[in-house]
C-alpha cells in the first residue's frame, strides 16, 4: 500500500528541511503515489493524480488569484500535498492566498524552514513506493497462487470462502442473485450477527457500498453471472482485500462450471429445456419435441411442476453453505430415480441455487393424487439414506394441460416451497391450498402495501419488544396460531394461564384493541404471517 503523505513527512529526508504542515492537516491521510519536483505554475496538467508535489516557488504566480488558481488546479487532478522550500522566494512564510485556497481545497501544504537537497527526498520517497509496489505485487501473486491451488484441487465454495476470510481478515458470504444465502464463513465472528446484518439487504451495486459496509463482487463466467460475493468492510477496503475478493470471485464461477460438467448429460438436457420453459419470452415451440427426445412425452399428458428444496436451518454453529451445488446436483439425480420408481416420465434438473425443480408427465385419465404421493415417499426415503440426509420439502404446482402452462406450474411450485419452508409443516408434499394463507403472503409480501399494513399493524408491538426486551410478538403469534384459544396457547409457550392472559392484556393495551375482537385478530395474524414471509 502507498504511504500517506504523513508518512512521508516522517522521513529523515524531509525531517532534516524542519517541515511544518500550514493548511489541509485533514488530508495526511492521502496516500502519495509519486512524487514529483515542479517549478512552473501550470503542471496541473501533466499530472495524474496522488504526487506529492514538491517546489521552492521561484516561478509561482506573485498574484493571489494566481497562487488559488494553482493551488486549485492541483486539488482538480488529485494531488496527494504541496511541499514548499522557505528559503528562496519566500524565506518567512507561505503567502496567505497560497495557504487559505490549500486550506478551502483539503490539500496538505508543508512549509520547509531549511535548504532541503530535493533529490534526496526524491530518492527516499520512490524508495518507499517501489518497496510497498513490491510488497503489494508479491502479496497478489501469492494470493494467486493460493486460489489457483485451490482451483486445481477442486475446492468447493466453503473451503475458498474459508480462505477468503483467512486472507481478509473478514467475514464473507456468497449470495445468489435473488438474496439466497449460498454460503457462508464468518471468520472467527458470530455467524448469528453476520446473518442478521446480511439480512437487512446489501444494495445490489458492485464495489463498496459504503452505506452498508459491503466490497461486493459479481461471480459467473462467459457472461453469466449467478451470484455475488460479499466481505463485510465497515471500512473502506484495501487492494489487498479487492484482489482476494476479484480472485475468490473467479475460483467460485470455475468451480460451478466444473460442478456442472460433473452433471450427466441427461441432467444436463433437462436442464437446459426447464430453463426455456421458466424464462419468460424464450421460444418454447419445440419444447415437446425436444422433451419426447429426453423420452418424456408433454403432450396429451398432465403436467405438475415441482419443487425441492432441503429445509435447513441457519444456527450459530458456522456450515459451509445452505444447499451447495453437489448437494443439489445429488437431489437431483435422486429425485429423477423416485420419478422413475412411480412410473412417471419427468423433466428434472438443478435451474438455480436452492433447489431441484422437475416437470413430472401424468396420462389424462385416472387419479393423480396417489401416484404423487407414491413419488413424494420415495423421495423422502431416498433423501433419508443419502450422506448429507438433509430433509427436504416437495412442493407441487397446479395440474395443466398445456406445455405454455407448464411454467406458472414451475413457478407456483417454487413459491409453495419457499412459503412452506417457514411453516414447519410435515407433508409428504405441498400445494397452495396446504401453504393457504401464508403462501399467498409470501407471494405479496414484497408489495408495499402489505409492507406498509404490517407496519401499521406490529410496529408499536415491534418497538415495545426491542425496547423492553420482551416476547410480545412470540406471545401474539402462539395466540393467534392457537385460533384465539388462550389455554392451548399458553401451553404451546411454556407459561401459566396467569402470565399468558397478563402478556395478551399488554398487548390490547400496546396496541389499542380487543383481542376477543374477530376482525382485530384476524388482521394481526395476516400481518404476523405477512411479517414472516418477508423474513
Amino acid at each position: 500500500m502507498y504511504p500517506t503523505v504523513e508518512d512521508v513527512l516522517a522521513l529523515p529526508e524531509l525531517r532534516r528541511g524542519r517541515p511544518v504542515v500550514v493548511a489541509g492537516s485533514a488530508g495526511l491521510d492521502h496516500r502519495v503515489r509519486w512524487v514529483h519536483v515542479a517549478e512552473v505554475a501550470d503542471i496541473a496538467g501533466l499530472l495524474h493524480g496522488g504526487e506529492l508535489v514538491l517546489t521552492t516557488g521561484i516561478a509561482l504566480p506573485a498574484d493571489d488569484a494566481g497562487l488559488a488558481r494553482y493551488i486549485e488546479e492541483l486539488a482538480q487532478v488529485g494531488v496527494a500535498g504541496l511541499v514548499v522550500e522557505l528559503v528562496r522566494r519566500w524565506p518567512a512564510e507561505l503567502p496567505p492566498a497560497l495557504v487559505a485556497a490549500a486550506q478551502r481545497h483539503g490539500l496538505p501544504l508543508v512549509a520547509l524552514g531549511e535548504e532541503t537537497r530535493f533529490v534526496s527526498v526524491t530518492e527516499a520517497i520512490v524508495s518507499v513506493i517501489t518497496s510497498a509496489q513490491v510488497r503489494e505485487l508479491r502479496a497478489t501473486e501469492q494470493v494467486h497462487e493460493i486460489f489457483t491451488a485451490l482451483t486445481l484441487s477442486g475446492a468447493g465454495p466453503a473451503e475458498i470462502l474459508r480462505e477468503v476470510a483467512r486472507l481478509s481478515g473478514l467475514p464473507v458470504l456468497l449470495e445468489s442473485l435473488d438474496h439466497h444465502l449460498l454460503a457462508y464463513d464468518a471468520a472467527g465472528g458470530d455467524p448469528a450477527q453476520l446473518l442478521a446484518t446480511w439480512e437487512n439487504g446489501p444494495t445490489p451495486q458492485t464495489g463498496y457500498d459504503e452505506a452498508a459496509g459491503w466490497l461486493i463482487t459479481m461471480v459467473g463466467a462467459r457472461g453469466d453471472n449467478w451470484g455475488r460475493l460479499l466481505l463485510r468492510c465497515t471500512e473502506p477496503p484495501s487492494h489487498q482485500h479487492s484482489v482476494v475478493a476479484e480472485r475468490a470471485a473467479s475460483a467460485l464461477a470455475l468451480n460451478r462450471l466444473l460442478a456442472k460438467d460433473d452433471e450427466s448429460l441427461e441432467r444436463q438436457s433437462h436442464r437446459a429445456l426447464l430453463i426455456d420453459l421458466l424464462t419468460p419470452g424464450s421460444p418454447i415451440a419445440d419444447a415437446a419435441t425436444r422433451a419426447a427426445a429426453l423420452g418424456v412425452r408433454l403432450g396429451d399428458r398432465r403436467l405438475v411442476g415441482v419443487s425441492v428444496r432441503p429445509r435447513t436451518t441457519i444456527s450459530a454453529t458456522p456450515a459451509p453453505a445452505l444447499a451447495t451445488q453437489e448437494v443439489l446436483r445429488e437431489l437431483s439425480e435422486v429425485t429423477a430415480s423416485a420419478a422413475r420408481r412411480a412410473g412417471i416420465p419427468a423433466l428434472v434438473g438443478v435451474v438455480d441455487d436452492t433447489s431441484v425443480r422437475a416437470l413430472l408427465t401424468l396420462p389424462m385419465v385416472g387419479e393423480v393424487d396417489p401416484t404423487l404421493h407414491r413419488f413424494a415417499e420415495s423421495l423422502h426415503r431416498t433423501v433419508a439414506a443419502t450422506p448429507w440426509a438433509l430433509p427436504v420439502v416437495i412442493a407441487l404446482g397446479t395440474t395443466v394441460t398445456a406445455v405454455p402452462e407448464a411454467a406458472r406450474s414451475l413457478a407456483e411450485a417454487a413459491h409453495v416451497a419457499e412459503a412452506a419452508l417457514r411453516s414447519g409443516g410435515a407433508r409428504v408434499f405441498h400445494r397452495l391450498a396446504d401453504v393457504r394463507l401464508r403462501g399467498l403472503m409470501h407471494l405479496m409480501h414484497a408489495d408495499q402495501r402489505v409492507r406498509a399494513f404490517v407496519e401499521r399493524e406490529l410496529s408499536a408491538l415491534f418497538a415495545h419488544d426491542r425496547f423492553h426486551n420482551t416476547r410480545l410478538v412470540d406471545t401474539l403469534r402462539d395466540y393467534c396460531q392457537h385460533g384465539g384459544n388462550k389455554s392451548a396457547a399458553a401451553g404451546a409457550a411454556h407459561l401459566s394461564r396467569t402470565a399468558f392472559y397478563q402478556q395478551l392484556a399488554r398487548i390490547e393495551q400496546i396496541l389499542g384493541i380487543s383481542l376477543d375482537d374477530a376482525e382485530s385478530m384476524l388482521s394481526l395474524h395476516v400481518a404476523l404471517l405477512a411479517h414472516d414471509a418477508s423474513l
